[in-house]
């Protein structure tokens, strides 16, 4: 029923719009911020990161530019880059607010013959200063000391089911506490592939969801053999990127699903897997995790948006990259869009088409790596963002009542984020405010949260008067028998006043 209600509000808004003739455009008439409400109408917002500096090779004093950078790394105040144009990783130390400072140029290690790289796409460091670089062009994953020893490679997974002419090609990794490494490699729809901390195959894990049309899948049943030969198999669909949260939890993102996939309830754009390869990512959103809701043709530009990359905060909320359209999207642990932000363009805060290929961040600030202009984008949160995840945070940290008061401060910025008004209820709720919760959950349509402190405010309610309860539940029973009672004794007198007469 909600979801007919959008659809109807949406035809609706349509009407409106080419009844007056009206246009409206994602670049020009909308603010660089905005996001989409109950309806999935855009509403503009006051922006929740704003540029702070792009830095370039030169702002590095590197001597020989950036050429085509694909992988980007954080680890403390330490900024990795996968310099892949120049077969090299690029150790950054961040100094203060504005300030990058080059540590280490690594371009070879020790300990074995083949001691370069030839093309790599991603790297990862350990607590422990170890490196993982994932060396694409030598088909495998380094793993290397803090000093640059050899320790160990991973390399193609010996696995059955796997084509013996397929070339192992890491593009992405990421390791967890104990050393274990999970990776994509171009051409394996598998899912991730995991090794254990002594280089062993341990199978794939977080396959996505195949997704097919009906009317093919009964017309590939009925198909003679040689038709389904020439038919497009219904497979898993290829990861673009992996990250691993400060819990343990792998992120993986896929960007390259088509609309139809996209279109669908069960979209999976995002996941978030444990170690058993299963999606525990909570979707209590309005609508799917797969970023513009809209898409239209501008630019040259179409089709959805394309996932290529994904963070997230130590506050859970996950932020995706669209390389398609430039953009970066903001989900909380609830699933619900916080922020929408970017777009195509040359000058700071936007980027061109495929040209934004990773992000990471440094407390909540953002990083964001073009492989096209060979810079890094900061961004940094604004009075509203530190706003919102104030509040979140005093919220998670037990404070209802401060986390209500942030949480009014932001709506007081911002009158139309829904956050807002739901961030309030749930602080409410906790503060067991049953009514005034109600109130907030019913101004933005949140029925779970809703029917949450309806149920509790009904317990309430009865608690609170149980003594009148009981006394009108014993008016009820104890009036109609006292009348009855009132009525049989007339009922005798009367006949005992006939038996008199005779």
């Amino acid at each position: 029923m909600k979801r007919l209600l959008k659809r109807i509000g949406a035809l609706a808004l349509c009407t409106v719009v080419f009844a007056g003739s009206t246009m409206v455009t994602c670049a020009k008439d909308r603010s660089y911020t905005y996001n989409y409400d109950f309806w999935e109408d855009v509403q503009d917002s006051p922006d929740f990161y704003t540029v702070g500096e792009v830095y370039t090779s030169k702002d590095f004093g590197l001597e020989t530019r950036l050429k085509a950078p694909q992988g980007l790394f954080v680890r403390d105040n330490f900024v990795y880059i996968c310099d892949t144009g120049n077969n090299r990783i690029i150790k950054l130390e961040k100094e203060g607010k504005d300030k990058f400072d080059v540590v280490q140029i690594i371009d070879e290690f020790y300990g074995i013959e083949n001691n370069t790289f030839s093309g790599p796409t991603d790297v990862a460091v350990n607590a422990e200063g170890e490196y993982f670089i994932a060396d694409k062009g030598n088909s495998r994953v380094v793993k290397l000391d803090k000093d640059l020893n050899f320790m160990l490679e991973f390399v193609k997974p010996d696995d059955s089911t796997l084509d013996e002419e397929i070339v192992f090609q890491p593009n992405k990794l990421a390791i967890d506490t104990a050393g274990r490494v999970y990776c994509i490699s171009t051409g394996i729809n598998k899912g991730l592939i995991k090794y254990e901390n002594d280089g062993t195959f341990s199978g794939f894990v977080g396959a996505t969801r195949v997704s097919f049309d009906w009317t093919d899948y009964i017309q590939k049943k009925l198909a003679t053999q040689a038709q389904r030969e020439k038919m497009v198999s219904f497979v898993p669909t290829e990861y673009d990127n992996i990250y691993m949260d400060s819990e343990g939890f792998v992120y993986a993102c896929a960007g390259s699903l088509d609309e139809d996939a996209l279109r669908s309830e069960s979209a999976d754009a995002l996941r978030r897997l444990n170690l058993m390869g299963n999606d525990i990512l909570v979707r209590n959103g309005d609508f799917p995790i797969y970023g513009d809701l809209y898409w239209g043709e501008g630019g040259g530009i179409k089709g959805p948006s394309y996932f290529a990359d994904v963070t997230a905060l130590d506050n859970k909320v996950a932020i995706c990259l669209d390389k398609n359209r430039g953009r970066i999207f903001g989900y909380d642990d609830q699933g619900k869009m916080m922020f929408a932000f970017g777009g195509n363009g040359g000058i700071a805060g936007y980027f061109r088409q495929n040209a934004a290929v990773a992000i990471e961040h440094i407390d909540n600030e953002l990083l964001v790596l073009d492989q096209l202009d060979c810079s890094i984008t900061v961004f940094r949160t604004t009075e509203f963002g530190e706003t919102v995840y104030k509040a979140m945070k005093l919220f998670d940290d037990g404070e209802y009542d401060a986390s209500g008061e942030a949480w009014t401060k932001a709506m007081q910025i911002n009158g139309n984020y829904d956050l807002a008004y739901i961030g309030i209820g749930r602080s409410l709720l906790r503060q067991e405010k049953y009514r005034e919760a109600m109130d907030y959950f019913e101004l933005k349509y949140d029925e779970d949260n809703y029917s949450k402190a309806f149920k509790q405010y009904r317990k309430q309610w009865v608690e609170d008067h149980i003594g009148v309860i009981v006394v009108v539940l014993v008016l009820l029973f104890a009036i109609p028998g006292a009348i009855g009672k009132v009525k049989s004794i007339k009922h005798e007198i009367e006949i005992a006043d006939i038996f008199k007469l005779q």
